[in-house]
Order: C-alpha cells, then sequence, then structure tokens
C-alpha cells in the first residue's frame, strides 16, 4: 500500500473538494476532516483494509444545517468520477449503492451520532458512562484538514478525558473486575480445570489492557486495534510481554504470577500519577493459596468528590466495562437506554465496606 487513507483524504481535499466549494459556494462556513470509523482514521490501515469501505473518504462539518443539502448535491454533481485512481463514489457496508463518501452534517449533529451524547449541554456522570473508547476516537482521533467554524475543535477538546471523578469510578470499577476473579486462576486450575483457569486469565487479560488505557489517560479502541494501541501505550504497554506470559503459561501458577506483576506494575503507575494506590496490589486471598486484590478500589472510591459519581454502583463501570455485545457497544441509543437504568438503580447498590 503506497498511500494511507489519510493522506489520500488529505489530498482528495485540498485538490478536489476545497476549490469545488470555494467556486460554487464561497459563503459556507464548514470544516473538513477524517473522522469516524474505518481502521485510517486510527492510522492503522493496511493492504487488507482495502476490501471494504476504504477510499476517498472526508467528513465536511458545515456551520448551519440549512447548507446541508446544497453542499451534498453539490458532491453528488460535481465531484470528477476519479482521484488519484480511486473512485469518487463506491458502495459500502452501510450505503449499499454508488455514491460519494463525503459525510456532511454540523459537527454537533455528527459529534452526536458517534457519542450519543449532546454536545452543547453539560453532561451527567451517567452520561460519560454511556460512551466507548471507540465512539469518542471516531470523533477526537482523525485529522481535522480545515475548520473555519471550530465548533468540531471544541468539541475534541470537551471528549478528550473524562471528568476527574468520572475517570477514578471507571479505574476503580476496572481494579473491582480484577479483583472478582484474580483468585479464580488459581482455585480453578488447583481442581484441574486448566480450561477454566485459562478462560478466567484471557478475561482478566482483557480487562488488565483497558484498565491500562485508563491509567495512560487513553481511549481505548475497539477489539481489532486493542493490541496494537496497547502496545504503544508509554508505560502500561511494557505490560504486553508480562500479558503473553499469563496467556501462554502452561500451569495456574505461572498464570497467576504474571498477572500479579502486570497489577503490580499498574499499582506503581497509579501511584507516579498522584492517585490513590495501596502498597501491593495483591495479597493472599484468605487463608488459600491463591492472590487476591488489595483495597484498591475503595481507595479510588474514597477519593471521589461528586456526590452523584459516589452513588454509582461499585465495580460496575462504563457500559463497555460491562459489556463487550458489538450491537449494543456500536448504537448510542442503546448504550444509553441499558446505562441509564443506572440512574434508577443507585440506591439499590452500595460500594462494598
Amino acid at each position: 500500500m503506497t498511500e494511507s487513507g489519510i493522506a489520500l483524504a488529505a489530498a482528495y481535499f485540498s485538490d478536489v473538494v476545497a476549490p469545488l466549494l470555494a467556486s460554487r459556494l464561497p459563503g459556507v462556513r464548514y470544516a473538513a476532516a477524517r473522522l469516524g470509523s474505518g481502521s485510517d482514521v486510527l492510522g492503522l490501515d493496511d493492504s487488507i483494509s482495502r476490501d471494504h469501505d476504504w477510499g476517498l473518504r472526508l467528513t465536511i462539518l458545515v456551520e448551519d444545517a440549512h447548507a446541508i443539502a446544497e453542499v451534498d448535491d453539490l458532491f453528488d454533481r460535481l465531484l470528477p468520477a476519479e482521484f488519484r485512481g480511486h473512485q469518487t463514489r463506491f458502495a459500502t457496508t452501510w450505503h449499499p449503492t454508488r455514491q460519494h463518501q463525503i459525510e456532511v452534517a454540523t459537527a454537533d449533529d455528527f459529534a452526536m451520532s458517534r457519542l450519543g451524547l449532546d454536545p452543547l449541554r453539560s453532561n451527567t456522570a451517567v452520561d460519560w458512562l454511556t460512551l466507548t473508547g471507540q465512539s469518542v476516537l471516531e470523533v477526537t482521533a482523525g485529522p481535522v484538514f480545515v475548520d473555519d467554524v471550530g465548533r468540531i475543535t471544541d468539541i475534541r477538546a470537551a471528549f478528550q478525558w473524562y471528568p476527574r471523578d468520572v475517570w477514578l469510578y471507571v479505574l476503580a470499577s476496572d481494579w473491582a473486575k480484577l479483583g472478582q476473579e484474580l483468585p479464580l486462576i488459581g482455585r480453578a486450575g488447583s481442581r484441574g480445570d486448566d480450561l477454566g483457569s485459562r478462560v478466567i486469565t484471557a478475561r482478566l487479560t482483557r480487562v488488565s489492557m483497558h484498565l491500562g488505557f485508563m491509567l495512560e489517560r487513553r481511549w481505548a479502541p475497539y477489539s481489532k486495534w486493542l493490541g496494537t494501541q496497547f502496545s504503544r501505550l508509554p508505560r502500561a504497554g511494557s505490560a504486553g510481554r508480562l500479558l503473553d506470559a499469563a496467556l501462554s503459561a502452561s500451569d495456574w501458577r505461572a498464570r497467576e504470577r504474571a498477572v500479579c506483576e502486570v497489577l503490580e506494575l499498574f499499582i506503581d503507575i497509579q501511584q507516579s500519577i498522584g492517585l490513590p494506590a495501596s502498597p501491593a496490589a495483591t495479597e493472599p486471598f484468605y487463608d488459600r493459596q491463591f492472590r487476591g486484590l488489595s483495597s484498591v478500589p475503595e481507595l479510588l472510591m474514597a477519593r471521589i468528590e461528586d456526590p452523584e459519581v459516589s452513588r454509582l454502583p461499585h465495580g460496575v463501570g462504563a457500559i463497555e466495562q460491562w459489556s463487550d455485545n458489538v450491537n449494543l457497544l456500536t448504537d448510542p441509543a442503546l448504550r444509553a437506554s441499558f446505562t441509564h437504568a443506572l440512574e434508577e438503580r443507585k440506591a439499590r447498590f452500595q460500594p462494598d465496606r
């Protein structure tokens, strides 16, 4: 592959789309970007990416919603048939008919379509928990080539990261999930259930990777790119070799030891960034031969100042922490409908004491 999707989009905008807008609709203010879905938005597309949904794609965000139809019609009528050997009109998995793939919207409507949140209002803690890392990356990760309006720049800044107390809650929820099953690596293995022990280790590996992203204040992408992006985390990424060891170990003791080493690394990172941390991440699990989690989740929850966040159910977290169902996670409205059930159940869930 000689040209990335982002490079192609940048050239398509500068050589074709920008001149067309300047000559035919000079009064329209807009932002131009490569946002939304697609591996190229993350800069991770390769030759395999070309087999579907890859090509001449752009996002044009107009200031006035009344201009959407006019801009879209302009592209439909006057875009050339191809650019740099690529068709400007092609079918995708969401548009089975051939048409141009320049998404035209307002910045707020575009953000709402991905995030499920109205960027014009102040969002609650539960609103923030409806987000997935991938949904935020579809708004914040891709390049913005020009922004005459400024709105998408403001939105991207607003969603760079969780509010502090929501972040603490999400961190505490990852640690709590690790604590729930850490002793079970050995419990299953000691009973001769090696397959069960491996499955538990794999589940904890996934949670650990999410925790690594959270400690680095980075949004986690969806599963296809999770490992790739995890390996690039400045500090947590070094845990990759330990997670590899945990997944490949033939003995439950080696699995447990590798996972515990990861957690000790993470507790050091947590302490180094000024967050509360126990002296060690793990401790003996009652009088058994297995390791359990220390009081890390409780220490984090105790630092939360916002009453709305402190009343959230302990250990539940954001929607991507309690479900990996693709249909749910890719549907903003469905995410919101499930997560807002937390509002109704706050009083029934209390932190473990």
